[in-house]
Parts: C-alpha cells; sequence; structure tokens
C-alpha cells in the first residue's frame, strides 16, 4: 500500500501539533517515523488510524482518500499497550481479532498459526496479569498482524523485548515487508532505523525538516571524512596535505588512528600520497554518517 500524506495540520488548542507535514511512504517500504518526544509523531499516527482527525490535508491510500472501512487494511500497534489484564490471552486475542474483521473460525485460524509460530500455545488459557510484559508485547503484536493488513503501523515495537525476542519481531517484520506489507514504525532506537529503514522522514516542531531514501539522505551528510589507520612510530609525526583537516589522532600500540576531513575538490590520492611519507596504510575508508549522527545534526539545525 502506497500512502501519501498532504499538507496535514492539526492542533490542540493553542498547541499546534502538526503544521503543513507532508511525505510519501512508498509501497512495500520500511519507512522509519522519527523525531524527539513531543514533534508530532504521535498525532499524525493517530489521524493515520482515525483516532482522531486533522484540521486540514489528506491522507491518500493508494491514491484514494482515507475513509473508515480502511482501519481493516491498517494494522496498529500502540507505545502504550492496551490488553485487558483479566482476561484470557486466547478469548481476548479473538476477541480483537473479531475487531478487525475476522469471523470466528478464521479468527481461531489465525491465531492458531501465530501462536504455534511462537511457540506459545500454552498461553491460551492463561489470563494476560500472569505474563511478563515482554510475553504481553508478543500477543500484541500478534493480535496487529494476524488479520494481515497492508499497512502496519509499528509505534517503538521493541519497547520491552530483551535482545532474543527482539530479534524475533525485527525478522517477523521483515518476513511480513517481504511478502508486499507496507510498514511505518516509529522509534528512538537509532540502530532498528539502520537495519531495517529503506525511507525515513524526520520530525521536529510539528514539521518535517528531513524526508527522503536513508541511503540519498546520508549521502547528502556526507562530509568527506575518512577514517585512517597507519603502521608508524608513536614519536613520528603524520604529515596531511594543504586543504585537509586533522579531526582526530591517537596512537594505539604501533597503529595510528587518524580522522582526516578533505577540503571540497580535494582527491583523495593527494591526502594518500602525503601519508604514505609517514607511514604504512592499512586502512583507509570514508566515514558515512549514522542516522543517529544525522538525527541529531539535523535537529540541531533546526534549532538554530
Amino acid at each position: 500500500m502506497e500512502v501519501q500524506i498532504k499538507d496535514i495540520y492539526k492542533a490542540y488548542g493553542d498547541h499546534q501539533a502538526l503544521k503543513g507535514v507532508s511525505m510519501d511512504i512508498p509501497e512495500g517500504s520500511i519507512f522509519g517515523l522519527l523525531g524527539p518526544n513531543g514533534a508530532g509523531k504521535t498525532s499524525l499516527i493517530r489521524i493515520l488510524n482515525q483516532i482522531t482527525a486533522p484540521d486540514s490535508g489528506q491522507i491518500l491510500l493508494n491514491g484514494a482518500p482515507l475513509k473508515k472501512e480502511d482501519v481493516h487494511r491498517i494494522g496498529y500497534l500502540p507505545e502504550e499497550r492496551g490488553l485487558y489484564k483479566k482476561m484470557a490471552v486466547g478469548e481476548q486475542a479473538t476477541y480483537l481479532a473479531r475487531l478487525k474483521g475476522l469471523d470466528r473460525r478464521e479468527a481461531r485460524s489465525a491465531l492458531k498459526y501465530w501462536f504455534e509460530r511462537f511457540e506459545i500455545q500454552d498461553w491460551w488459557g492463561k489470563k494476560v496479569e500472569e505474563l511478563s510484559k515482554g510475553m504481553a508485547q508478543k500477543i500484541q503484536f500478534i493480535t496487529t498482524v494476524l488479520h494481515e493488513p497492508q499497512l502496519l503501523i509499528f509505534d517503538e515495537p521493541f519497547s520491552g523485548f530483551d535482545p532474543i525476542n527482539a530479534e524475533l519481531i525485527k525478522n517477523e517484520i521483515l518476513e511480513l515487508n517481504q511478502k508486499g506489507t507496507t510498514i511505518l514504525f516509529s522509534t528512538h532506537r537509532m540502530e532498528s532505523v539502520e537495519l531495517l529503514c529503506q525511507h525515513i522522514a524526520l520530525i521536529n516542531r510539528s514539521e518535517v525538516i528531513l524526508s527522503g531514501s536513508l541511503e540519498d539522505i546520508r549521502d547528502r551528510y556526507r562530509d568527506r571524512t575518512y577514517a585512517i589507520v597507519m603502521r608508524m612510530e608513536e614519536q613520528k609525526t603524520t604529515e596531511l596535505p594543504e586543504g585537509s583537516e586533522r579531526i582526530d589522532e591517537h596512537q594505539k600500540g604501533q597503529e595510528r588512528h587518524l580522522k582526516v576531513r578533505l577540503a571540497d575538490g580535494m582527491q583523495t590520492d593527494a591526502l594518500l600520497q602525503k601519508l604514505m611519507l609517514s607511514g604504512r596504510i592499512e586502512r583507509f575508508e570514508e566515514v558515512i554518517p549514522t542516522v543517529n549522527e544525522i538525527f541529531i545534526k539535523s535537529v540541531s539545525e533546526s534549532h538554530e
């Protein structure tokens, strides 16, 4: 499912939660919705789920305006979980499946598949209050995906999971995406964005300040910085050509570690030739900015 978000405005009293927010979520992509706390991410997710309505603007699903019936094409896992603690797990999961449009037979069949997949058949008769937070998270994940939605929205999907179960959920998300599901997820875990997302949008102070493919964005933020490891004596000074900036340099045994930034237009050959006068080059690679570095830099710049 392709999602187009066009010029969305939303205010709560005097607070402007969203100001002209626009972004395109390509069909079949994993899209990261990023931003500091209070930036407007939750407001946008609530609008996508029709929990609230925008003051103005439009959301299109596969080119058609978002409508009430689209709730059955969307799966939503909120950050704040909402299972009823006193209900049995199986009873509650069946109830939630029915709300998503499945009849009782379809619900039981889908739940049987997922409970076996997660090896949690023994939980069926337990009450939610008997489960750990991570176990309850698994149940809510299952109830989010079992109706095979075309669009899945995850808000902090790895919250509460230990590393093993976080890996399990990550693999399930990737498999759902490989089957064609479009996935939007909001997270503060930048390493998850690096691993999963093909596209991102960064919201700050209610506005989109960065949006596009992750590859293009990382390319845009490259600053011609290179990491170098050399084999040389500690007392010897590394020589750098004019137009280069020494950002960092330290010794580890016989290895000299450097970070050097080149001026625009300067060729790496000039740097390599100069460095070879000081010692043997063991490693030479460009430093590509991480999503976390891009996040911090973009938010900082938007505050200036």
